[in-house]
């Protein structure tokens, strides 16, 4: 019994020391789980920011930690916007270019939950300037900025007025803001981001940004065989690197540059002045309407101090804070830079006129200075890039709350010297011997490069085409040696107006190139001059509108016209003078006289006629061309935009005698089929059908475009010049052997076919299917009545025609009309 006790005890006592061990082990696990949630916000900074940290300090300070990147962002900055600018540094074969922007967002840092930092992309779309207005607050909560990122705070600086973040993973992911965008994506059957195969190359700091350098790479989804009904997505195309490794990459660079604390004052826009710009939807308690506020897109030119800023009030030209500076991409080849610098220096009087000295400026990229790089937003670049597309485009980078440019990639392409070659000796080896050659000289090509650099500089400078300056030129004055060398063929450089294609041989004409003109002068003016002693954007425009009223108003050579209506004969692309029907006529004598010299002037040994296959094919494009812009006139619109102080209307017809003039110059150098396109001896080694395929074409689209239903609409509004008028008008040309008797050629019969089909297809613009615009204008009654004349007169000429073939044809185009009215 007593041992029995003693067990018992002896057990007892082992339990309770069993569960006396078990309960630390809990307890042990409970205080780990404890200091887990205690250590798991932010650490002390030196356990964070360790010894092994490279830090560089700018912007914003980073710390590079091994792989990662931990950047601090200061209370000062929480709030601030800032623009994320990314662009491709090299791409796959067949995506683009190196230079190429990709997106453009701006961001802020703002503080989130506890311990907690957001990114947010920012949208100027609405916005209250008034921060202590009561609809301040309506307009902010119903314009939530989304969330792009949430960041934790890893470590605050010792002075709490900074947390550190670690944005390795968006740096180096694929977020939407600073990678690659979804529509290029889409574009080249991209699919997944491939994290093992992307990484941050290097971040660099600066005072007002920091550059991100990184490769993303993307698999690339394998191509289908398009069998059966499957069909390939218009507009996707299979990268040769996705189709060999199943995959892409791409080297991007991101750059975040500070936008200004104060933004530049707004100068509002004017579609008298043709400016780039940005605009949003401002809400003002004061007032009982929403406005949309419109203002340009230009640089920020302040002078240098107070004193400065009252020379130029007197008058004289002081140099600005900032300059405009453009370089030049080393990669450019080195006979070509002068040039390129030239197309930028070429603004300065443009700058002058507007009060500022040495303004715009051109450099050589300082290739030894390891501080500087092409990829950042704070310098503007004219990047060269190996291609063979035949362009060039001049973009900028603008804050959305000002329109001030902050900097601008204008983009080279290494073949538009292929287009340059092309429009110059379309439009001027008849004057200029130079041009006659497959090849130009460089002294010739470098002064063609000058002149598109300078176009490109314009639009960084915010400048739109000016499609309406070569309006101001009278055509007359486009043969005038005296007058083309003191003010050139057009008064803008933003026009689309190359060379002077309506100079003859004999006129003694030796500049055939566009410049910056009055036009470019009056808009640098206009939105650079400062304008002292105002209150505010909306006090500046009517300074701005004074200016107009007092300097422009009645100097056409001043006038903006961008295409105000879309249907402005006078603001057309690649056209000359003040009348489309005789400038064109120059056009096509200086055409035909290139004509009977494309085989000598394009010769190559071993060469199989490509040479001249291509320059054939300019002759006719820009013979299209000018069929194009005689074509405008009819039922054309002008519209001129204007303020009340200024008097006549804004919209108004085309004057009846330019339409009247406008179809009699399609009936001869058209309709009468320009066989002189196609010389015998030409096509014979050219094209198998001697361009008879070719004239039918040219007929079809002429009548098309003629007659297209949104043209007819608008002759139909006309009082002078109406839809019968302009039937009558073309009767006359292309069926002009109902009267002469002549025998019909078959090029006229195929002719006369299309316009009949065309006319019928109008009447019959009543049934249910038409457009119901269209049915219900006089569209189809004028056509019917049209149809009804012609078909009396097509059976009286069949009764009298001896050519069986003629005769053939007019009693099948009668039976065509009868089909009509029976249906």
């Amino acid at each position: 019994m007593q041992r029995q006790t003693l067990l018992l005890l002896l057990v007892l006592f082992c339990g309770s020391a069993a569960f006396a061990q078990t309960k630390p082990e809990a307890e042990k696990k409970d205080t780990a789980a404890t200091k887990e949630t205690k250590t798991k916000g932010p650490k002390p900074y030196k356990d964070v920011v360790t010894d092994k940290a490279v830090t560089r300090v700018g912007m914003l300070t980073v710390h590079k930690i091994d792989d990662n990147y931990f950047f601090e962002i200061p209370d000062s900055m929480l709030g601030r916007d800032i623009m994320a600018i990314t662009r491709f540094v090299r791409t796959p074969a067949g995506a683009g270019y190196g230079g190429e922007e990709e997106n453009r967002q701006v961001i802020r840092f703002e503080k989130g939950p506890t311990n907690k930092i957001l990114l947010k992309a920012i949208e100027y779309v609405n916005v209250s300037t008034d921060t202590t207005s009561p609809l301040y607050e309506a307009v902010r909560n119903a314009n939530l900025d989304p969330i792009a990122a949430a960041f934790d705070v890893k470590t605050y600086t010792d002075d709490k007025k900074a947390a550190v973040i670690d944005l390795t993973e968006f740096l180096g992911g694929s977020e939407p803001m600073i990678s690659v965008n979804a529509i290029t994506k889409q574009s080249y059957n991209l699919t997944d981001f491939k994290k093992d195969r992307s990484f941050i190359e290097y971040v660099r700091v600066y005072p007002i940004n920091v550059e991100v350098r990184s490769v993303k790479t993307y698999a690339a989804k394998p191509p289908s065989l398009n069998t059966g009904s499957e069909k390939r997505t218009p507009g996707v195309t299979d990268l040769p690197a996705g189709l060999a490794a199943g995959a892409v990459s791409f080297e991007m660079s991101t750059s975040f540059i500070l936008l200004p604390k104060t933004p530049m004052r707004k100068r509002l826009q004017d579609p008298r002045v043709g400016y780039f710009s940005t605009r949003y939807t401002v809400f003002d308690e004061s007032k009982q309407r929403a406005d949309t506020e419109t203002f340009a897109v230009r640089w920020r030119l302040e002078a240098k101090n107070a004193d400065d800023a009252a020379r130029q009030q007197r008058g004289e030209l002081i140099e600005p804070a900032k300059p405009i500076v453009f370089y030049i991409d080393p990669a450019t080849p080195a006979q070509w830079r002068p040039f390129l610098k030239q197309g930028v220096e070429d603004w300065k009087p443009a700058f002058e006129q507007a009060g500022w000295k040495n303004a715009i400026q051109a450099k050589d990229w300082p290739e030894g200075d390891t501080t500087m790089s092409l990829e950042d937003a704070r310098f503007s670049v004219i990047r060269y890039f190996a291609s063979n597309i035949q362009n060039a485009y001049g973009p900028n980078v603008h804050d959305p709350r000002s329109g001030e440019i902050l900097e601008s990639h204008i983009g080279w392409y290494h073949n538009v010297m292929q287009l340059l070659k092309r429009w110059y000796t379309t439009q001027a080896a008849p004057i200029d011997p130079r041009a006659r050659k497959n090849e130009l000289d460089e002294a010739l090509m470098g002064q063609l490069i000058r002149f598109v650099s300078a176009h490109e500089v314009g639009h960084t400078l915010g400048l739109q085409h000016n499609f309406g300056a070569s309006n101001a030129t009278p055509v007359e004055k486009l043969r005038d040696p005296n007058f083309c060398a003191a003010n050139g063929h057009t008064s803008s450089i933003m026009d689309y107006a190359r060379f002077n294609y309506v100079a003859q041989p004999e006129d003694g004409i030796k500049d055939l190139f566009p410049r910056v003109g009055d036009y470019d002068k009056w808009a640098i003016e206009w939105a650079y001059k400062p304008i002292y002693n105002t209150p505010d954007a909306k006090a500046d425009e009517k300074v701005l509108n004074k200016w107009y009223l007092d300097k422009v108003a009645g100097n056409q050579r001043l006038h903006f016209n961008g295409g105000y209506t879309g249907t402005d004969p006078r603001a057309q692309t690649e056209d000359l003078g003040d009348n489309s029907m005789v400038a064109s006529a120059y056009g096509i004598k200086n055409l035909q006289r290139i004509m009977p010299n494309i085989e000598s002037w394009t010769r190559e040994e071993a060469d199989h006629y490509s040479m001249a296959r291509e320059l054939h094919g300019d002759v006719v494009g820009q013979y299209r061309r000018y069929v194009g812009h005689v074509t405008t006139w009819v039922g054309g619109l002008y519209g001129t935009p204007k303020t009340y102080e200024q008097s006549g209307p804004v919209y108004e017809q085309a004057p009846a005698a330019r339409q009247h003039e406008a179809v009699a110059f399609l009936n001869k150098e058209v309709f009468q089929a320009p066989w002189w396109l196609y010389p015998p001896e030409l096509t014979a080694k050219l094209m198998p059908d001697g361009g008879a395929e070719a004239i039918a074409g040219l007929y079809q689209s002429t009548i098309n475009n003629l007659l297209g239903t949104s043209r007819l609409q608008r002759v139909a509004l006309q009082k002078e010049y109406g839809l019968l008028d302009l039937f009558e008008d073309l009767k006359k040309g292309i069926w002009g052997e109902l009267d002469s008797k002549k025998a019909i050629a078959p090029e006229r019969r195929a002719l006369q076919k299309m316009h009949l089909e065309k006319m019928i297809e109008l009447a019959k613009l009543s049934e249910a299917s038409a457009e119901e615009k269209a049915k219900n204008s006089d569209i189809p009654s004028a056509a019917a009545f049209f149809l009804d004349d012609l078909e009396d007169d097509i059976e009286k000429a069949a009764k009298h025609a001896k050519d069986p073939m003629s005769k053939a044809h007019l009693e099948d185009c009668a039976k065509r009309i009868e089909a009509m009215e029976k249906e």
